[in-house]
């Protein structure tokens, strides 16, 4: 048995592949000249014939899969989250999102720690996209743990899915296994002055500033917002209801992103004191992963920051 605690996101998906296809045949994987990037190497060498390398046409990988899934094929489509978001956002919405198709959307190199790749390779725009896409589910897991009970949900669960991976080996949210959910955010932290609603790589800092901010008095309920789509309303507004104030933190653009979904259901139904951490509607640099987080404000020390001055706004309501 695998132990998925020493894998990055896309190790755990590449690892979880090869045990879920023992036991279903039905699970096909395609793949645009990156296997040894999105780990579906793995696949390829443990089923050769259930895996197909449709080179530098993602494009052609995406209806490829659109196909499969009509005739009753479970088909895994990975490649590079700026790929799979941008060079065939056509083909993802003709094919996927409007027939409702089976396809799994697994991407990696996901935000902008894939680092010294630069602009070019950093997806800041892919769950916005996915995200305005009708029928799709859409993922952001917080570690290699709940990767791959994402990739579980996503078999067994009918219709397409994007499911956005990293680069780097992150820490652990979840050391001792997860409950996933589709569609639930998880309750990680409770807290009453604020709340910190957190996807992806933010989780794990999320917690941290949560720790820190509870030394200082501030007690903070922290919530894992992985599944961005479709979204736990009912946690967010219990969270408004119950702390009175809202950070949102994301490896995205703010704009389209977890921020502004979240503000959505807040302005809708409960307005609230609210701040969001994300990418201010720039293009990002090449360079080390930790530096470009720390260069956008999305390290726990930002989070912290931004908590204290939603309380303190929250007072003066």
């Amino acid at each position: 048995m695998t132990d998925y605690t020493e894998l990055s996101t896309r190790e755990a998906y590449g690892k979880a592949l090869v045990e879920l296809g023992v036991n279903n045949n039905s699970i096909i994987v395609l793949d645009a000249d990156l296997s040894r990037s999105t780990m579906t190497k793995y696949f390829a060498q443990a089923y050769p014939d259930r895996f197909i390398e449709c080179g530098l046409g993602e494009q052609n990988m995406i209806s490829i899969a659109a196909g499969l899934a009509s005739c009753g094929k479970v088909p895994f489509a990975s490649t590079f989250a700026v790929f799979a978001s941008s060079r065939c956002f056509d083909q993802v919405r003709m094919c996927i999102a409007q027939p409702k198709a089976n396809v799994k959307v697994v991407a990696t190199h996901g935000g902008i720690t894939v680092g010294e790749d630069g602009s070019s390779h950093q997806a800041i725009e892919d769950l916005a996209l996915y995200c305005s896409l009708p029928n799709f589910n859409v993922i952001a897991p917080a570690d290699s743990i709940e990767t791959v009970e994402a990739i579980k949900t996503a078999v067994s669960t009918k219709g397409p899915f994007y499911v956005r991976l990293g680069r780097s080996k992150t820490p652990l949210v979840y050391p001792k296994g997860c409950n996933f959910k589709l569609g639930k955010a998880d309750l990680l932290k409770d807290g009453h002055d604020a709340t910190i609603i957190a996807t992806g790589i933010m989780t794990y800092m999320a917690l941290q500033a949560a720790v820190s901010l509870g030394s200082a008095g501030i007690s903070c309920r922290v919530l894992n917002m992985s599944t961005l789509k479709p979204i736990d309303q009912q946690a967010i507004l219990d969270a408004a209801a119950h702390t009175g104030a809202i950070v949102t933190a994301e490896e995205h653009l703010l704009h389209g992103g977890l921020g502004s979904m979240v503000a959505q259901v807040l302005s809708c139904n409960l307005p609230v004191p609210m701040n969001s951490l994300g990418i201010n509607d720039v293009y990002c640099k090449s360079g080390k992963p930790d530096e470009l987080l720390e260069i956008h404000g999305l390290t726990s020390a930002n989070i912290e920051v931004a908590v204290k001055d939603v309380i303190n706004r929250k007072s003066r309501v």
